[in-house]
């Protein structure tokens, strides 16, 4: 080893050690506040990673990282699910090329574990399968009562590599999900298999209720138009909407952003009179959007005081508590809306086994509070994450989508939680039978969570084959962070 070698050693040598004793006392005042929380002791050496991994990624080690690699030592790149072990390794790298007399290695087990533990919760909660028959990565089917109510069209789905279900409580009825989990049932023991059901809770429906003014009415960019609070509000021969929820027009100020349609059209707030507010269209399509009932609305910015678990969210777990495996949280957003969906599940479950909660991650208070919403309901119950990307594309801005879905990978991988990957998922294989060539690049990268959820339309089962095979494409290259080196064959030679 060179002179210069052996001082960058020492230098990294102790800046890691001081870095390891950081962590070690911030994660110690987070995990003061968390550790109460935990009731499910399985799930505290996760949240301890948990607490290391937020306590680690307060600083920048993009400076360490280069001088690691040089020295041959893991750069930390991919310590996510094992952070103080992969400190503890490379530390203990160090101290021998500094030459230092003592130097202690972690047991290989406490790196190792944190994937397996995660293997194994993702096989809980999507469903399992042996060993080399599918991919990694589950797969989720969001299913139609119109479509799904006989035995042979979910049959159809799992022989195509389904692993487990979806039913969507905003649409349907009791009565047509039970139908629909009779045959998911009939069908996994046909099968031998289990098929985990995920019932999604509608949540509060944030959508236009009721339009005045020229029939088929189109926006285009700089046009105007109002949004009141009842008929009374309307002001004059503006165009107005009334919205689904009047905390939505309450909580508009002078240059609040409005976003409708899943972001196809964009207003601006330019005034503010009684119950209604006044705004101009920044954004548009070329032929202008079409106001009517039923389009989704969007708040981007603006954190809404609006409790996640509503009156028909209430009514329908009296059916899903004894009935699905998992619980989607829809519009979930602070700590309070975890414990007020546990606790209404365990009025209703009777003292028995409660059903794991799936986080979906849609607003930007959500995304910041999502350390603790995991922590909160994990605690309790088995937990998921889903990163509901249409919404949170909208709320947080379609730029930022790419950076924020892989941090929460990075996050839910520290938490030993599993994730889904959701929304438009090879939507135009689904819809239309054939994908773009951007929604296989897509698919392709969804094979880094642990599930992936398809959409409802005529080409489910085609779709469901496709992704599982970019899925078990991928699982020769990529497992998370980690590039897996197999023999590629395209360029041998002979």
């Amino acid at each position: 080893m060179t002179e210069g070698q052996d001082i960058a050693a020492r230098q990294l040598l102790d800046r890691l050690t001081e870095l390891r004793a950081e962590i070690a006392h911030r994660a110690t005042r987070r995990m003061s506040d968390w550790a109460p929380l935990v009731r499910r002791t399985e799930f505290l050496s996760s949240v301890e990673n948990l607490a290391d991994w937020l306590a680690l990624r307060e600083t920048d080690l993009t400076p360490v990282q280069p001088a690691l690699g040089q020295l041959g030592l893991s750069s930390l790149g991919r310590l996510d699910g094992h952070v103080r072990p992969s400190l503890d390794a490379v530390i203990a790298a160090l101290s021998l090329i500094a030459g230092e007399p003592e130097a202690v290695f972690p047991d290989p087990s406490a790196i190792s574990g944190g994937a397996a533990l995660l293997a194994e919760r993702r096989s809980r909660l999507f469903g399992d399968r042996p060993e080399g028959t599918g991919p990694e990565t589950r797969i989720m089917v969001t299913l139609a009562g119109e479509t799904a109510l006989t035995s042979g069209r979910i049959a159809d789905l799992a022989a195509a590599g389904a692993d487990c279900f979806r039913i969507n409580c905003a649409h349907d009825g009791p009565g047509e999900w039970r139908e629909m989990i009779r045959h998911i049932r009939d069908t996994g023991a046909r099968l031998g298999r289990r098929l985990p059901i995920s019932m999604d809770l509608g949540g509060p429906k944030f959508r236009v209720a009721r339009v005045w003014g020229p029939e088929k009415l189109r926006l285009g960019q700089g046009d105007r138009f109002a949004l009141v609070l009842s008929p009374r509000d309307l002001p004059g021969k503006l165009p107005a909407a009334q919205l689904s929820d009047p905390a939505l027009v309450q909580a508009l100020g002078i240059g609040a952003l409005v976003s409708l349609d899943d972001g196809k059209l964009w207003a601006e707030v330019t005034a503010r009179r009684g119950g209604a507010a006044e705004l101009v269209v920044t954004r548009a399509p070329d032929a202008g959007l079409r106001l009517k009932p039923g389009k989704g609305v969007n708040l981007p910015g603006i954190d809404l005081d609006v409790p996640a678990l509503t009156a028909e969210d209430r009514a329908a777990l009296d059916v899903v508590v004894p009935l699905a495996d998992i619980v989607a949280f829809s519009f979930v957003q602070t700590p309070a809306d975890v414990r007020g969906l546990i606790d209404a599940m365990e009025e209703r479950a009777g003292g028995l086994r409660l059903p794991a909660v799936l986080l979906k991650i849609e607003t930007p208070l959500a995304l910041r509070n999502l350390p603790d919403l995991i922590v909160e309901a994990g605690g309790r119950v088995p937990v998921g994450v889903m990163i509901a990307r249409g919404d949170l594309a909208v709320e947080i801005g379609f730029d930022r989508l790419s950076e924020i879905q892989e941090e929460v990978l990075w996050l839910c991988e520290a938490a030993q939680v599993p994730v889904v990957w959701a929304t438009q998922v090879l939507e135009g294989m689904v819809k239309e039978g054939q994908a773009s060539r951007a929604e296989i690049t897509d698919a392709a990268m969804s094979q880094r969570a642990e599930c992936v959820m398809l959409n409802k339309g005529a080409h489910q089962a085609e779709a469901v084959s496709f992704l599982r095979d970019i899925l078990m494409r991928m699982d020769r290259h990529q497992d998370k962070k980690r590039a897996r080196l197999s023999a590629l064959g395209l360029w041998r030679q002979g």
